[in-house]
């Protein structure tokens, strides 16, 4: 449904059409899930398609480029972390190797007494405050540059990839129970059958409630009790 009712806000000529147009896309959504003049709505689907066949593919490849465009940002945004990570990097290790410079100076001027040694010190510290400072204006320089930038090119909005559940090597205790095709389940009994419908509209399944409850269950078996 959401690849072909695709439209977007600018296709319509107010906000109020674009409402409209959501209502529609709903209503059929709504009609076909609880099997409701499904003949009827399927014709209004079919009649869609059939006249908004280029918009549809238009805004198809407009939301492929948006994607790409964002892609493209997030990877320039992650390059620019790297730079910007080894320059501080960089910047830290020069920092260090003046400062065992300078102190190198005092120890020096010092060994010789012909120094103050206080005006050592002041004139050490101010010769790193002046580097800091340099290089605090320098940052900040380069980072209102990049700030500029990203504003001519425009806001992008980073795509969030759709999470892929339980893709990581972990243990569901699958081997400690087994899921019946029913239970003696007085919590859902009421519900079930009114809510059918609606459970699958929202892909919900009541079996999930009862492996999460059952595997919850066996995990706490091996959970020590708090007090002897």
């Amino acid at each position: 449904m959401n690849k072909e009712f695709n439209k977007r806000p600018e296709n319509f000529p107010d906000l109020k059409s674009y409402n409209d147009y959501l209502e529609e896309v709903e209503e059929i959504t709504s009609n076909l899930i609880n099997g409701i003049d499904v003949e009827r709505m399927e014709a209004r689907i079919a009649a869609y398609r059939a006249e908004n066949a280029a918009l549809i593919e238009l805004n198809i490849q407009r939301e492929e480029r948006d994607l790409m465009n964002a892609q493209e940002e997030e990877e320039r945004q992650r390059i620019e972390r790297l730079e910007r990570a080894k320059e501080i990097r960089r910047e830290e290790e020069l920092e260090r190797a003046e400062r065992a410079k300078e102190g190198q100076k005092i120890l020096e001027g010092l060994a010789r007494g012909t120094n103050d040694p206080k005006a050592l010190v002041a004139q050490s510290r101010a010769a790193i405050a002046k580097r800091v400072e340099k290089r605090i204006a320098s940052r900040n320089a380069s980072i209102m540059a990049t700030m500029s930038s990203a504003k001519r090119k425009g806001e992008v909005t980073i795509p969030d990839p759709p999470h892929q559940p339980f893709a990581d090597n972990w243990y569901a205790y699958e081997d400690k129970y087994v899921l019946r095709r029913d239970y003696d389940d007085g919590v859902s009994e009421l519900v079930r059958s009114e809510m059918a419908l609606l459970m699958q509209a929202g892909g919900y399944r009541v079996e999930e409630a009862w492996d999460r409850a059952i595997r919850c269950a066996v995990a706490g078996l091996e959970t020590m009790p708090l007090v002897d």
